[in-house]
């Protein structure tokens, strides 16, 4: 297993740090190993946004609706 040093750590994110791992009963080294075992942990979404509106709102999500048949449209004004 590696080791780590984390220099310039603010007083507050130790101090806030320090009541989490209290908080949930573990030292905070621990906490922080939890910590970041979940943040680096996470897969990336490979998707982007038009996949996941599609996957929302594709054609097997939503309403059919039934379209009105199409007609001739009606005169454009005159402005004379």
């Amino acid at each position: 297993m590696a080791n780590i040093t984390i220099r310039n750590l603010d007083d507050e994110i130790r101090t806030r740090l320090r009541v989490r791992a209290a908080s949930n009963g573990r030292s905070m080294e621990e906490e922080v190993r939890r910590i970041l075992r979940e943040a680096v942990g996470r897969r990336q979404d490979d998707r982007n946004l038009a996949s996941v509106i599609s996957s929302h709102f594709g054609p097997t999500h939503g309403v059919d609706l039934e379209l009105p048949p199409r007609g001739t449209g009606r005169e454009p004004p005159s402005f004379e």
